[in-house]
């Protein structure tokens, strides 16, 4: 349940087509539902905008299944990342018309009820070609969200005519979402071309000095464009999240 449905529900018990008890009973059974190997947070959307959405990396396929059959049970959408072809057998088992990207490790379903909450359009960009499965994982996010995303692959500073070419995309965007690794230099280059939010995500593709992305976090923190803020090593999802909250406050 999301904010404009609890105002209705609110509105129906204030004009007296609902009763206090019958309210109070769909408000309170909206809170969590425990497994035994899991507390489901029923009221996250309402609270921030979106479903609880399941790590799957850790969680064995009949656990993530059992999950994502109760947040579909309510009729939530479902977005499962860091999965893989067993963990979507399981789901797919459970819940008709679950949908796998194998490219980000997303499983999705009831994409019926995503609602359009943004407000233009969020740019993903990768470096490389090797960063392109955690930049899928930040543009599937931001997609589920209710945004129009747009994706930028292949553009890093190796050859940085790439990028410079296409500031006319870049400037048509409303969030962009910067994903390197080795040096994570194209964040700093991006934000220094745009006057707009952009999100950057060092990513562990590199050689051993890379230090598994390491080199490219420090690298964006101390970016000297204003205006670029960063998300942990490899975490698509946090930048997908993110830029999601700031398109839709826009």
């Amino acid at each position: 349940m999301n904010k404009k449905e609890i105002e209705l529900l609110l509105l129906r018990h204030r004009r007296g087509l609902l009763s206090t008890e019958k309210a109070l009973s769909r408000l309170t059974s909206l809170s969590t539902e425990s497994l035994d190997f899991a507390t489901i947070d029923h009221q996250r959307e309402a609270r921030q905008g979106f479903p609880e959405v399941i790590y799957c990396a850790g969680k064995t396929p009949p656990q993530v299944a059992a999950i994502a059959e109760r947040i579909c049970a309510r009729g939530s959408v479902l977005f499962a990342t860091r999965g893989d072809r067993d963990h979507f057998r399981a789901v797919k088992k459970k819940i008709h018309g679950a949908l796998f990207n194998p490219v980000s490790r997303t499983i999705t379903a009831n994409e019926r009820n995503i609602r359009r909450n943004g407000k233009g359009t969020v740019l993903v960009i990768s470096a490389g070609t090797s960063d392109i499965p955690v930049a899928e994982e930040a543009a599937e996010t931001a997609r589920v969200m209710g945004n129009e995303t747009g994706t930028l692959y292949d553009v890093g500073v190796a050859g940085i005519h790439r990028i410079l070419s296409r500031t006319d995309v870049l400037r048509k965007a409303s969030v962009i979402i910067v994903v390197a690794g080795m040096e994570g230099a194209l964040a700093s280059v991006v934000g220094g071309l745009v006057d707009i939010p952009v999100i950057a995500v060092p990513t562990s593709v590199g050689y051993g000095a890379s230090f598994k992305g390491v080199a490219a976090l420090l690298g964006m923190l101390n970016s000297c464009a204003a205006g670029v803020t960063v998300v942990n090593i490899d975490n698509g999802f946090g930048a997908g999240f993110a830029a999601s909250v700031i398109n839709r406050k826009r």
